[in-house]
């Protein structure tokens, strides 16, 4: 076949993964084979391919091309998430540009406008994921609003409630305003910002005396139904018994007391505010407090807030300093800097707010969870995740598995009757006969009321690895029994908690054992300047772009030579121009090699027989060399010793030592080894450069489908003597000694020259590699000529003399003049050094560095005085 000048991945990419596709290598079922399992972290089903995808999906597919190899039946399983939270607003966003209210139109309706929303937007990341090279079973896809995994969801719920696990309780919840729902604490992400404190005037009743409450929150005043001190406090001892006037509010309150307050902060009084405050709810509980909820789901406030009804909570922050100080009751400001909760999901501060949820309890659950990753029957890479997971683990709280939502799955409680009484089951059927069990009453469908509430979307992928096969619907079918537990789970730390945990705590409870192997924790995709990656600072590239610039291989390898387990990736495009740069150099060598004609009447050259031997040898060193990476899943260290062994030994030594002369045959067993070496090169890059491998592989031959490059046999290790390495390691250092002469003296590489060595050296190096790459005609003495250049390797001297091709002359007066500098920097070193003010005053770092500078500059003049000798 014709080979292009130049390595184009647009014309090769799609071809390949359409022919991988059509003959099914990505299909897997259950037979007689080993299984190897991945499953997916799901992204957002309506989202898009970025950095951090890219990093994950890869090292995923590293993972599922090699086990392939290695005649596992592989099975990567796909997916998407609901992602109610982001969909909904999403859909609500699009639904109110059309100026219809979700409200208005009704749950049915909003959630076929939901499932239009999906249907056109998503899986668009999955074909993204397609363009990466990803060898997903692609027949397996699952969605976790599929109708099986919602099942398996809905039975979940009912089987942990009736265990006594999930209970409805009127907890402190974290409220996020914009999306009007609310979210776990994991959720929640603090925030260093700049804020003020108001030190506000609550005037004690009857009393023209007041006491000063500071606060950051002034608008949440209208809530307060109490101020505490700590009872061993001094100066507030007159305080006992006594109420305290709201300011603005106007409302007499309590002055209590609770050691809870700390009477060194602040000015020692706390206004307590049991519904807008998660502590100060925990103090209204023990005193019995009213609670007063003056914030609507909004976060406007409602009329507890009298003339500021209706009015967004900032905006009435800023009036009603105005307010307070117009009336006297503002005291003082200060700028505060206080870390402020914000939903991970729309970035919206924060509301503590009471209500009333769903939760599952944690702390039983998580046992199993966590001692089987602390006694490593889970592993985690890196290890040191084993800690924050523990800590995580050992003070889990409650599950708040209940939002506000509709697009999810729907929680499968069921109500009736005026006291908000509630059956949890499967259908409206199943509630209505538990009903009549229970209570002996008689209902139709239409007597039942489901929760509105939409279940957490953690809730669902905590099923993941069990429900993608049936295992929760069907516990002993084929599939599960077959695949589960998985081998190894590729995600980020930050869902740590969400998701690896929760995943975890679900194996032990529906499998009664882990849901998979290992866990592989890839770092956080940041710029140059060590930022995160993201669309609003609009320092992250587009992945599709970066594939289109520079090839989807090119861009993996980019992605992967910086990428070592838990710690973060500085990604440059620069790594992509090097990862295109190396799909360059391999097809290069492919075309080299290509190009040689062979004859089998040719007897292999000396230096043929040593490089095969040699090139072998390294090819099993390597192989062991990433064997122990993969097991250690150091990915990155995988690719860095391909990378060397093909860049470094392949193309540079090998094919250098071996190459013929120009017009001339090479001999048909060096042929056929150079071939064979290749293919195992490229067998075990193909896991990172799917594309590039393919490619070459089936030009090299003809191959049927069945002798495709992703389904061939990877190269196993075999036994090796080291010391031929040692051989050719002596013999390179020789040669580039003699080219570092060249190119000092400006000697060209066509002129060869005479290289000296001792009777003692001759069995350390293969002569005739040395004498090929360097162009040397070698010689053993003992004694060498007079005038020259040496160099040395280890303890042995090599020795070049003058000849026509080196101007001696030019070179000596070269020499002293560069002998002369280092004199003069050496006596201004010791000038220095001579001076005991300096000595003494100077710090030792700097003395330590001027006492350096004099010993290389006394080594570099015995370097010039040897080659002045030499001459």
């Amino acid at each position: 076949m014709e080979l292009s000048t130049k390595y184009n991945p647009g014309e090769v990419e799609k071809k390949w993964y359409d022919y991988w596709q059509n003959n099914g290598y990505f299909f897997s079922k259950p037979n007689d084979r080993k299984p190897y399992t991945i499953v997916i972290p799901p992204p957002n089903v309506t989202g898009v391919l970025h950095m951090g995808h890219m990093l994950n999906n890869t090292i995923q597919d590293v993972l599922i091309r090699r086990a392939r190899m290695k005649g596992f039946n592989a099975c990567w399983v796909p997916g998407t998430d609901h992602a109610s939270i982001a969909t909904e607003a999403k859909v609500v966003a699009k639904l109110k540009d059309e100026g219809i209210s979700k409200f208005e139109i009704g749950r049915e309706k909003f959630l076929d406008h939901a499932w239009e929303w999906t249907h056109k937007h998503g899986g668009v990341i999955l074909e993204q994921l397609k363009t990466l090279g990803c060898s997903c079973d692609w027949n397996r896809t699952k969605f976790t609003m599929d109708e099986d995994l919602s099942e398996s969801v809905i039975k979940v719920f009912v089987d942990l409630y009736n265990k006594g696990l999930i209970y409805r309780g009127y907890r402190m919840i974290n409220w996020d305003p914009e999306a009007k729902t609310n979210i776990s604490d994991e959720e929640v992400i603090y925030k260093e910002k700049q804020g003020k404190l108001y030190f506000l005037r609550y005037y004690i009743e009857n009393s023209k005396d007041y006491i000063v409450v500071a606060t950051t929150r002034p608008e949440t005043i209208f809530g307060d139904t109490a101020v505490c001190i700590n009872p061993n406090d001094e100066r507030y001892k007159h305080l006992k018994g006594k109420n305290v006037i709201v300011p603005v509010a106007g409302r007499s309150i309590p002055v209590i007391e609770d050691d809870y307050v700390d009477i060194e902060f602040g000015t020692g009084c706390l206004k307590i505010t049991p519904a807008h405050d998660p502590n100060d709810y925990e103090i209204g509980k023990r005193h019995k407090l009213d609670i007063i909820n003056s914030i609507n789901e909004d976060a406007s406030l409602n009329d507890h807030a009298l003339h500021y009804s209706g009015m967004d909570r900032f905006k009435v922050r800023k009036l009603i300093e105005t307010e307070l100080e117009e009336k006297g009751l503002l005291e003082k400001v200060e700028n505060y800097t206080n870390k402020v909760g914000t939903s991970e999901r729309t970035g919206a501060v924060i509301e503590p707010r009471l209500s009333v949820q769903w939760f599952l309890k944690m702390k039983d659950l998580a046992k199993p969870a966590l001692d089987n990753v602390m006694n490593d029957n889970i592993r985690f890479h890196p290890s040191k995740f084993k800690n924050t997971y523990k800590h995580w683990m050992e003070n889990v709280h409650d599950w708040n598995i209940s939002r506000q939502l509709w697009w999810g799955h729907r929680i499968p409680a069921f109500y009736y009757g005026d006291n908000d009484d509630f059956v949890v089951a499967l259908n409206k059927q199943q509630a209505i006969q538990l009903i009549e069990q229970e209570k002996r009453i008689h209902l139709s469908e239409e007597d039942l009321r489901q929760d509105e509430d939409a279940l957490d979307t953690w809730f669902s992928s905590w099923l993941w690895p069990i429900s993608v096969f049936n295992g929760i619907n069907d516990p002993n079918n084929e599939e599960i029994n077959y695949y589960y537990p998985t081998n190894d789970l590729v995600t980020g730390p930050d869902i740590m908690f969400f998701w690896v945990a929760r995943m975890i705590i679900a194996g032990y409870e529906y499998r009664n054992e882990l849901p998979f192997k290992n866990v592989y924790f890839t770092g956080i995709v940041r710029d140059k300047l060590g930022r995160k990656m993201s669309k609003s600072l609009g320092n992250s590239p587009d992945p599709i772009e970066l594939m289109e610039e520079y090839g989807a291989d090119a861009v993996r390898v980019g992605m992967l030579l910086t990428a070592p387990a838990g710690n973060d990736l500085p990604f440059d495009t620069d790594l992509c121009l090097q990862g295109r740069n190396f799909a360059n150099k391999i097809w290069n060598a492919f075309r080299l090699i290509k190009g040689w004609s062979q004859s089998d009447e040719i007897d292999m050259p000396a230096e043929n027989e040593f490089a095969l031997q040699w090139f072998n040898v390294k090819l099993n060193s390597v192989l062991t060399e990433i064997e122990d990476h993969y097991e250690k899943y150091r990915i990155s260290d995988v690719l860095m010793s391909v990378y060397k062994l093909i860049w470094d030994d392949f193309c540079a030594w090998y094919l250098e030592a071996v190459k013929p002369e120009f017009g001339k045959p090479i001999d048909k067993k060096t042929y056929e080894a150079t071939i064979a070496y290749l293919e195992k090169c490229l067998k075990i890059l193909h896991p990172f450069m799917p594309f590039l491998t393919e490619e070459i592989w089936h030009a090299i031959s003809e191959r049927s489908k069945e002798e495709a490059l992703i389904v061939s046999d990877y190269p196993e290790t075999d036994s090796f003597d080291s010391a031929i390495l040692e051989k050719f390691d002596f013999s390179a250092q020789i040669i580039s000694g003699v080219r570092a002469i060249r190119n000092e003296k400006g000697i060209s590489p066509k002129s060869k020259l005479e290289l000296y060595s001792a009777e003692a050296d001759k069995k350390g190096f293969e002569q005739s590699l040395v004498e090929k790459l360097s162009n040397v005609n070698l010689f053993f003495a003992n004694e060498f000529p007079d005038k020259g250049f040496s160099f040395r390797v280890g303890t042995s001297e090599f020795f070049i003399p003058a000849s026509e091709n080196i101007d001696v002359e030019a070179e000596r007066e070269k020499l002293e003049k560069e002998k002369i500098y280092q004199e003069g920097f050496l006596a201004s070193v010791r000038k220095k050094l001579n001076n005991e003010k300096f000595v003494s005053g100077a710090p030792e770092a700097v003395v330590n560095a001027e006492k350096k500078k004099e010993s290389d500059a006394l080594e570099k003049i015995a370097m010039i005085e040897e080659q002045l000798k030499s001459l």
